[in-house]
């Protein structure tokens, strides 16, 4: 079936001498692999198009069968490369890439998530803070997902949760102190994460939370992901093992 659609690439990488191979995210198709041949040669009609996080609209033919789509053309709408601009940026494209190849179901229908990804690029390219988009984003697609509902109120007992919450161990909810014991989670935290509800992210920006609490919510965020996936996203992990070494202190 041929298809042509907008799509935001996640992973680009060399197959064999002459092609490549690249995992992008449709909003009507969701997640796509496909393979650009001849994308390696000098001159490729894809030359500089392949970009990860870039948006593109991109032609692909699929066969039923066949685990790779056929790209025959792509079309760069946004590139991404001020993005990428230093080993920060890079790295942290590589997070938010990560998330959604780890969420995103292929060749499901991916309307949230897609326009999640979308906007958050198009934020941290207008120059928004980097670990709050960050944050935004984590929080957003654990939420697509069904993992961790807005802390409005405590699911035991219904009392709110404007004063704080606990985040017990494996758990995907935060409660109450009367109902759960845990980690606790500070009130502003837990007003950071109705803000992530109810605003996009340049308003959150415009009115930024303090740095203490979006690292809080790092930390919270991490502990719901790795509780569910059973792991660390690699992409996280090598974020966090570069950017915070000693040589870089």
């Amino acid at each position: 079936m041929l298809t042509s659609a907008e799509v935001i690439l996640l992973d680009v990488y060399d197959l064999h001498e002459n092609d490549r191979i690249a995992t992008m995210l449709s909003s009507a198709h969701g997640k796509v692999r496909g393979v650009a041949r001849g994308a390696r040669r000098k001159y490729s009609r894809f030359a500089g198009a392949l970009q990860p996080l870039a948006k593109a609209n991109v032609t692909w033919f699929h066969k039923e069968g066949r685990d790779l789509a056929r790209i025959s053309a792509v079309e760069l709408v946004r590139p991404a490369r001020r993005l990428q601009s230093d080993l920060e940026g890079i790295l942290l494209g590589g997070c938010l890439a990560g998330h959604v190849l780890e969420f995103a179901q292929e060749n499901d229908p991916s309307e949230h998530l897609y326009r999640l990804l979308d906007s958050t690029l198009e934020a941290l390219l207008a120059g928004v803070d980097r670990r709050l988009a960050a944050r935004y984003f984590e929080a957003w697609t654990l939420r697509l997902a069904g993992i961790f509902p807005p802390p409005r109120r405590c699911p035991e007992c219904g009392r709110s949760l404007e004063r704080g919450a606990v985040l017990g161990a494996g758990d995907d909810a935060l409660r109450c102190s009367g109902c759960g014991t845990g980690s606790p989670v500070s009130a502003a935290a837990v007003e950071l994460l109705l803000r992530i509800g109810r605003e996009a992210l340049p308003a959150l920006a415009a009115d930024p939370p303090a740095a203490g609490v979006v690292a809080e919510l790092e930390q919270l965020t991490g502990r719901i992901r790795r509780a569910f996936l059973q792991h660390e996203l690699k992409s996280y992990r090598v974020m966090q093992e570069i950017l915070c070494s000693p040589s870089r202190t």
